[in-house]
């Protein structure tokens, strides 16, 4: 038994609400429940209730025992002496507030198949604590709560994408920049991508823009790469030109040893994806623009279209010729690009701007993409949950971090509706 319960049950009035009486045999009749309060003070404010027919209004507080009254030290709070009900799964005695009042107190009467459904998620030992019940919930509730997945998600990134627009003075254009230069470097780099972001501004890469090798020479340098001895001629123009440029813009570079390059495939070097930022920057002319205003899935798709410059054909690293192979972006990681970076911005964009629109395109934007695929959403499938489209994906991936690792059953649509509705399979838990 928890608090967490008893407020659940409280707040969904699935307790007996007819011909019900206080602890002290007063006649109550609950009007309203009252709002939930998730910070300090009573958990729920607002409540209206009649006793002995006469309408009370103001807050609720609920225990396991009513001696947690004073366990909790409420008797030493003035924020609980406007309190009108004291809702107890257990009496063991009378509380007394500080002008003398006896706080009426009603014992909760409840089905105690919802305390067992709950006990049986609570002590799950399975991926989810819903695991073979999920495929219980009807599909219009899934979809719905998904939805709202969808939006916290987004809604948890707009506040890391409005601090960077705040330390960028309301750029779009620079803020996108490094959101996106950071998810071009995955998770193994995405920091010391951010870093090089950070580092050269997409201003002072839009002025060398006739100059696909000022562009590389300015985020290579920067990135602390050609600190090295390489008799490449493609190198010596990088180092030339980076001299040139850093001087002109006073730039430091980076320390190179912030890159990774253990365990990864040679396709997703940090040579390779920065290669492939310069190009994307050499192509694109107000790239957070383009984004934005594009029509569809295929569009974006197609202005992330993009390759390495000749000499990274045959090359991973400078100085170190390998097997020759065009290295454009590939489609999972343009995929990748689009959720992680695309979609939030377009969001943020949508919703500081007054533009709705633009927020229902991002999540347009994910109906029209296909469903990650790794190992979080495969246990999804095995769950028995279809997984249509990217908004699916990462719905779930929200769930399942948020809500399900916490046990938040109580929070979520479906815990919600397995314990009112006693489909947890105690045989299977």
């Amino acid at each position: 038994m928890t608090e967490d319960f008893l407020q659940f049950i409280w707040k969904s009035r699935l307790f007996k609400d007819e011909n019900i009486f206080s602890t002290q045999g007063d006649v109550i009749e609950i009007l309203d429940v009252g709002r939930q309060n998730f910070d300090a003070g009573p958990d729920f404010f607002d409540a209206r209730i009649k006793i002995n027919d006469i309408l009370w209004a103001g807050n609720v507080e609920i225990h396991i025992k009513s001696s947690y009254w004073y366990t909790h030290k409420h008797h030493e709070d003035e924020a609980y002496e406007n309190v009108i009900l004291h809702v107890i799964y257990e009496d063991n005695g009378n509380v007394i507030l500080n002008n003398d009042r006896l706080l009426p107190s009603l014992k909760l009467d409840f089905n105690p198949a919802l305390l067992a459904n709950y006990n049986a998620l609570m002590n799950s030992q399975k991926w989810i604590p819903c695991f073979d019940d999920i495929n219980s919930v009807d599909r219009f509730f899934v979809r719905n709560w998904l939805q709202r997945m969808m939006v916290e998600r987004l809604e948890r990134k707009s506040k890391e994408i409005q601090e960077i627009l705040k330390q960028n003075s309301f750029s779009w254009e620079e803020t996108f920049y490094q959101l996106l230069a950071r998810y071009f470097g995955m998770k193994v780099n995405s920091d010391p991508f951010q870093q090089l972001a950070q580092s050269v501004s997409i201003n002072i890469l839009s002025r060398q823009k006739n100059s696909l090798l000022q562009i590389e020479a300015l985020l290579f340098g920067q990135a602390g790469m050609l600190n090295l001895e390489c008799e490449d001629l493609y190198f010596k123009d990088l180092c030339r030109e980076y001299k040139f440029l850093a001087a002109k813009y006073n730039l430091s570079p980076m320390p190179e040893s912030r890159w990774k390059w253990l365990r990864l495939r040679p396709a997703n070097f940090p040579t390779i994806r920065i290669a492939q930022l310069a190009s994307l920057i050499f192509k694109t002319n107000a790239l957070c623009a383009q984004i934005i205003n594009a029509a569809s899935y295929a569009k974006i798709k197609e202005i992330f279209n993009v390759e390495t410059s000749p000499y990274w054909r045959n090359h991973y690293q400078f100085g170190k010729e390998s097997v020759s192979r065009h290295k454009k972006l590939g489609s999972s990681a343009i995929d990748g690009i689009i959720i992680n970076s695309v979609v939030p911005l377009m969001f943020v964009y949508g919703q500081n701007n007054g533009m709705p629109k633009i927020k229902d395109k991002a999540l347009e934007l994910l109906d029209q993409m296909p469903a990650e695929n790794n190992s979080v959403i495969n246990k999804w499938k095995d769950c028995g949950v279809e997984v249509k489209s990217a908004f699916y994906s990462q719905s779930l991936l929200q769930l399942k971090s948020n809500y399900c690792d916490k046990f938040r059953c109580l929070q979520c649509e479906f815990g919600n509706r397995i314990i009112r509705a006693g489909n947890v399979n105690t045989n299977k838990i």
